[in-house]
């Protein structure tokens, strides 16, 4: 691929869909549908908001491996980047992702005890399209 933080980049920007995935206390993979990222610093790393009692946010505590996978259905092409994922509570965190209507899910507000950041920082990802995939670093 010749430039995999632009054509990823511009993927992610345009779909509405992320799914990420954990490993359970078995060894199992789980993925979910999310909301697509808040924030991303090129393709490294990617913030998403989820609540703190979640099942997931319990997983990645136990097993910081993760992927997040993006689907572009209308061209049928998809990237997956497989990394660590992060829970990250600390106001600082909390604010930059924050957005007006935040409190439909969290009432309390950006202080929300059930609300909580998940950074995601890749270290790889593998690229499918045109009937092809494409393994690749992510630097």
């Amino acid at each position: 691929m010749r430039d995999a933080e632009k054509t990823v980049g511009n993927m992610i920007d345009k779909l509405k869909t992320a799914f990420i995935g954990s490993i359970d206390s078995e060894g199992f993979p789980n993925m979910k549908a999310m909301l697509q990222p808040r924030k991303r610093e090129g393709i490294k790393t990617i913030y998403l908001t989820t609540n703190t009692s979640s099942m997931r946010v319990a997983q990645y505590r136990e097993n910081n491996h993760a992927c997040i996978y993006f689907c572009d259905t209308r061209f049928f092409r998809g990237v997956m980047l497989r990394g660590t994922m992060e829970v990250l509570t600390d106001p600082a965190s909390k604010e930059m992702i924050w957005q007006e209507g935040d409190t439909m899910y969290y009432p309390e507000g950006v202080t929300d005890p059930d609300y909580c950041v998940l950074k995601f920082t890749a270290i790889s990802g593998r690229f499918y399209s045109n009937f092809k995939s494409e393994s690749f670093a992510v630097e």
